[in-house]
């Protein structure tokens, strides 16, 4: 992952290393130009693994700026795809729906400020670098967000019970997914301004998806409207 975002343009203020990995440093720096005005600072074996949570780290670690804001697109273009995470508490469901946006060519992630960091460790790690790739913008609250997809001509498409059966639904080319509180799914109120409420059919005895399956389903269907 730290490889994936220098090639993504991420410039690091620091690199961290375990001293068996030094040949990598030397091995980037010439690969790498921007690591020109990168702090190196080694580790012993023992300090580097208790900086890190996982319990066999790799050995090599970036510090590094989160990236900035970006705005919507702007309302005259013929096609966009938007994923949106309401209250999504869980990381490993935040990194791996950011992963799946990536896969199928999102336009971004929206996401609500109450909602888990995505870029809390264990959903960087989740995300596989994807991270790096698709822009990933906060919100207050589902509000703004509705406001702002509505300005730009986006229709809001809801994952919800209610929904129609998603093999029956009619999905536009400018619209933005909505995922719901992996405990309660999308508000009420949110449900209720959703153009489009969907669901997946479960012939199975399973009562439900989680959040990141649902939305990979879901997610994969409408990129391909």
């Amino acid at each position: 992952m730290c490889e994936d975002a220098l090639i993504s343009g991420m410039v690091p203020k620091t690199m961290a290393i375990r001293m068996d990995k030094y040949s990598l440093w030397e091995e980037w720096k010439e690969k790498y130009p921007i690591l020109s005005s990168t702090e190196l600072l080694v580790f012993s074996d023992t300090l580097f693994d208790k900086m890190c949570q996982t319990l066999h780290p790799q050995g090599v670690a970036l510090i590094v700026s989160v990236p900035a804001p970006t705005s919507l697109m702007a309302s005259d273009v013929d096609s966009c795809r938007y994923i949106v995470l309401e209250h999504l508490q869980d990381p490993g469901n935040m990194g791996t729906i950011i992963r799946m946006a990536d896969a199928f060519a999102y336009d971004a992630v929206l996401y609500t400020a109450d909602s888990v960091d995505p870029y809390n460790e264990k959903a960087l790690r989740a995300s596989m670098g994807s991270c790096f790739h698709i822009p990933l913008v906060a919100f207050a609250n589902s509000d703004e967000i509705i406001v702002a997809l509505r300005s730009c001509s986006i229709q809001s498409i809801g994952a919800h019970l209610k929904g129609a059966p998603l093999k029956e639904a009619i999905l536009p080319k400018k619209a933005a997914l909505w995922i719901g509180n992996e405990a309660n799914g999308l508000t009420e109120q949110t449900s209720n301004q959703c153009d489009i409420l969907v669901k997946i059919e479960m012939p199975g005895r399973a009562e439900s998806l989680n959040a990141a399956s649902a939305a990979s389903i879901l997610g994969y269907i409408l990129a391909q409207q």
